[in-house]
């Protein structure tokens, strides 16, 4: 029996459907099979890809988690200072996981220049920057250097540099609003590095300085600051880790996570994961379809075949597994294929960026891939199994051919 059993499997499995009037719906399943892994794939790579972008862009302006004083109300400019003398800085010993702990102080103010002029926030920090968001970012010049008594260094933005045409190592004029002054002060700035984040809501304004140009604006002394920004080693511990550090720090002080201060943009980029969901179930769907056609074709041109093996004894499970093995094996091979072409075209636009995006609607210039083993595998795995555990009802329609009237089917 087991002799009868291995030639069936090997009918089915070999050569001889490709001439067969099955040869087309199989080819069709496969087709769809690695469609349906290669959109699933790339649909979770970018999805992915932009949370993790935006995300990263958002933290690299404002950290992950800001304390300020209560009475700024969240402002873009520091109202208030409060003491940089807090027992959490440098080091947030009673909070784990945190990166680093970073000055800044925020100040409204506009570049003029002698056709234009637009309004910018200048962000003061200090030498415990973090600056490796703008190491990424960086397209001309440096980096500014505050290991100087003073230093007027600034980065600009690419947006602001074209809008204002001004041009790296450039001195620009720059009006500050002092709060016991009627008269704006005038400051002389140098240009000495320019980014491109393609995050317009930031990049249209942002202008990065020393944080001791703002206390001077404000009659601060050295200790006086806007707030602290803390960076994470893990973005998913965010809620957990805010809540931690809310609870950490004095009870005149206030904090807030950017999840909670852009609460619209981290809304919108967890929309990604509905749309991702709804087109793996639809390929899965998809698939699965093409795979039951294709299992119904093959069994209904095997109808003397499974009659045959029924009169030799077979019953009607060892005669559906046949069917379920091949169909699994068609099952491999469009998951094989949508591998290679997914993942090919994954790496492809990591490593060329091939495809563009408008930054002011998407705040990334190009589509964002992260390529994640796991989620790959996962993906795999599960529209296998899926896919196979959809064709078993189908398959019950063996249990429904006669042998007598089977073997004289044609």
């Amino acid at each position: 029996m087991n002799y009868e059993l291995f030639i069936a499997k090997r009918i089915i499995a070999g050569k001889e459907y490709k001439n067969s009037i099955s040869s087309p719906i199989i080819k069709i399943a496969i087709t769809a099979i690695a469609l349906g892994i290669i959109i699933m794939m790339i649909s979770v790579a970018t999805g992915s890809g932009f949370q993790q972008k935006i995300r990263d862009k958002i933290s690299g302006f404002k950290g992950h988690v800001q304390i300020t004083n209560y009475d700024d109300n969240n402002s873009e400019v520091s109202i208030t200072s409060i003491d940089k003398n807090q027992d959490f800085y440098p080091d947030f010993k009673d909070v784990s996981g945190i990166k680093n702990v970073q000055i800044f102080a925020n100040k409204g103010g506009m570049i003029r220049t002698e056709t234009d002029f637009e309004g910018i926030i200048f962000k003061g920090v200090s030498t415990d920057y973090d600056w490796s968001f703008f190491e990424e970012y960086l397209v001309e010049g440096r980096l500014p250097n505050f290991n100087q008594s003073r230093v007027r260094d600034v980065l600009l933005s690419k947006t602001l540099v074209d809008k204002l045409q001004l041009k790296l190592n450039e001195t620009i004029e720059v009006h500050f609003f002092k709060s016991n002054k009627k008269l704006p002060s005038r400051y002389k700035l140098i240009i000495v590095g320019i980014y491109d984040s393609g995050f317009n809501q930031f990049d249209k304004n942002m202008v990065i300085g020393d944080i001791r140009e703002v206390q001077r604006l404000n009659n601060w002394n050295e200790n006086q600051i806007g707030g602290f920004e803390v960076l994470l080693d893990n973005f998913d511990d965010i809620n957990q880790k805010g809540n931690e550090i809310y609870a950490n720090i004095g009870s005149t002080l206030n904090s807030i996570t950017i999840v909670d201060n852009y609460s619209i943009i981290f809304e919108w980029i967890e929309l990604f994961d509905n749309n991702v969901w709804f087109i793996i179930g639809i390929m899965i769907l998809v698939a699965s379809i093409n795979m039951i056609t294709a299992l119904l074709v093959l069994i209904l041109e095997r109808v003397q075949m499974v009659g045959v093996l029924k009169a030799l004894g077979s019953d009607n499970w060892s005669v559906r597994k046949i069917f379920l093995y091949n169909a699994g094996y068609l099952i491999l091979k469009g998951l094989f294929w949508g591998n290679v072409i997914g993942i090919g075209l994954l790496l492809l636009q990591q490593k060329f960026e091939l495809i563009t995006l408008d930054p002011a609607s998407y705040h990334v210039s190009t589509i964002p891939v992260d390529i994640d083993v796991l989620s790959i595998l996962f993906l795999n795995i599960g529209t296998l199994i899926l896919c196979f555990l959809m064709l078993i009802i189908p398959s019950y329609i063996i249990t429904k051919i006669n042998p007598s009237k089977s073997i004289q089917f044609s």
